[in-house]
């Protein structure tokens, strides 16, 4: 009797185990979706000015308009000095002034173009470098507003002793077209919702001395191995 109880008890094991793991797959599955979507919450649906101004500004390459939005806080006083971060190594001022003639004078004196950085992680490091050297505490930070709360992960643990005010930018199609009726929007959302999980788990990892490498070393590696500079 005891061997059969034995032999009933080995064959159900797979299946208690199968039963197990689909049960935390289906776990993982739903968090993951609430997840989303209080993600999606998060992200503004308009654009408001910055609630106070600060020393600096930065903008985060890779998305329409958020140069011309910079631009537009800096020419009205938000900060006194502009980093315009990601660049490619094959643009300079003259492109961006004949994109935006009217920033001419704003570009002559008072922006600061970043070629180094390849992703918002490597932004985070020259923003910081940025930020030493110029002695500034205070920082607003633009960029899309479905990219800021990456960014601001990256940046907050890059910069933890300086203020950050986000400037999110929405762009038209934002309102347009929503995003769940865009196969286009859905993937970019989803992939930066994965990315912004990656980001805070490895962040959370790095503060606990767990990662093993910090950001700079990620940046020094990037850059050794050539990373082109891609959409963020």
């Amino acid at each position: 009797m005891m061997l059969d109880e034995a032999y009933r008890s080995r064959r159900g094991a797979p299946l208690r185990r199968m039963r197990l793991a689909l049960g935390f797959g289906a776990a993982v599955v739903v968090v993951s979706i609430i997840g989303f979507f209080v993600f999606l919450n998060q992200l503004p649906q308009s654009e408001v000015k910055p609630w106070r101004d600060a020393d600096g500004i930065v903008v985060l390459t890779g998305g329409s308009s958020r140069v011309s939005d910079a631009m537009e806080l800096l020419a009205v006083g938000y900060g006194k000095r502009l980093l315009i971060s990601g660049v490619h190594p094959t643009n300079g001022a003259a492109d961006i002034q004949r994109s935006l003639p009217e920033s001419q004078p704003l570009l002559g004196c008072c922006v600061d173009l970043d070629h180094s950085a390849v992703n918002t992680r490597s932004n985070a490091v020259e923003t910081r470098r940025w930020v030493r050297e110029r002695g500034f505490h205070s920082l607003i930070v633009v960029t899309s507003n479905y990219h800021m709360p990456r960014a601001i992960v990256e940046l907050s643990h890059a910069m933890p002793d300086v203020a950050l005010i986000p400037f999110p930018v929405v762009g038209d199609k934002w309102n347009d077209e929503p995003w769940w009726t865009s196969g286009a929007a859905l993937r970019l959302l989803l992939r930066e919702y994965a990315k912004y999980i990656v980001a805070e788990v490895r962040v959370r990892l790095d503060r606990f001395g767990i990662a093993g490498i910090s950001v700079a070393d990620g940046v020094q590696t990037e850059v050794a191995r050539g990373a082109k500079v891609t959409s963020r």
